[in-house]
Parts: C-alpha cells; sequence; structure tokens
C-alpha cells in the first residue's frame, strides 16, 4: 500500500432536483456560500481557478482545478487537481427515480463524488504513513459538511425562488 495514494468515493442524498444540484456543483465560485471548508475560490482561467482549503487538521491547501468533464445531459463534473495535492476528482449527480408533482422531475437525486489524489505538499507526503488514517478521517468530515451545507444552501435558494 502507498500511503500517498489516496481513492475516495461517497455518495450523497439530496432533496433537490438534479439538475439544480449540477448547477450547484458546476460553479465552483459558489462553494465557500454553503461548504465551510472551501475558504477561497479564485478563477484563472475560462475552465480553471485555484481553490483554498482548510478542514479540521491545521493545514491549508491551495489546489488548482481544471475542468476536464463538462456534461450536463450525463452529470457528470470533472476536474483535474495539480499543487498541494494532485490527482482528479468527480460528481456524478443522477435522479433518485422518483417522480415530483404531476409527472416532474423528481425531488431528490444521487451524487456520486470519486476523487483519486496524491498529496503534492511535502509535509503531506512526510505524515502520509503514520497519518493516513486521520487525513481520511479529515476528507470524510469536509465531505460530510459539504453535503450538509449544499442541501442547506439548496433549500434556501427553493424558499426564496431561486
Amino acid at each position: 500500500m502507498d500511503p500517498n495514494h489516496y481513492r475516495f468515493r461517497g455518495v450523497w442524498q439530496l432533496a433537490a432536483p438534479a439538475r439544480e444540484v449540477y448547477a450547484a456543483l458546476e460553479d465552483v465560485r459558489s462553494y465557500p456560500l454553503w461548504w465551510p471548508e472551501i475558504l477561497e475560490v479564485r478563477q484563472t482561467g475560462e475552465d480553471q481557478g485555484v481553490v483554498v482549503v482548510r478542514a479540521l487538521l491545521p493545514y491549508t491547501l491551495v489546489i488548482g482545478l481544471e475542468s476536464r468533464r463538462r456534461d450536463p445531459a450525463a452529470g457528470v463534473l470533472e476536474a483535474a487537481m495539480r499543487g498541494d495535492l494532485n490527482g482528479w476528482s468527480r460528481f456524478t449527480v443522477t435522479p433518485d427515480g422518483s417522480e415530483g408533482p404531476e409527472g416532474s422531475e423528481g425531488a431528490g437525486c444521487r451524487v456520486l463524488f470519486e476523487e483519486e489524489t496524491r498529496p503534492g505538499k511535502p509535509l503531506l507526503r512526510r505524515l502520509a504513513l503514520p497519518l493516513h488514517l486521520l487525513f481520511r478521517a479529515n476528507h470524510a468530515v469536509m465531505m460530510r459538511r459539504g453535503r450538509r451545507g449544499l442541501a442547506g444552501y439548496l433549500a434556501a435558494r427553493a424558499g426564496t425562488g431561486g
């Protein structure tokens, strides 16, 4: 096992239509509004940007993102990562199959999150073996808070009509 190689996978069930969830996830600049660990987002090009992340552990990550796939029909958003983390991450948003009022799109969806990454930050590479499980737990907390934040953000937007 390579302690510097991380694969993450998680599923979020959200009580919002897939198209709205996809739109919120596609708007990376809005992440600091709903995801507590995303401190800053800077756009550096048409399909590129930098995010600054800090979860529970006392370190900040600066990650360059470049859009690799944006497919609304398939519900897929994928980005390459470079900097303090190197690899890729992907959201796949699909309706949950239920129908909303009068046959409209269902009121809920499923979001599959996948990530494969290696730390670029030298300190994280050195600490990978002794702190591997702690790093994984830190990521899990960040993802739970992201799901919760996105659910609240979408509910507030639905309550205000947009």
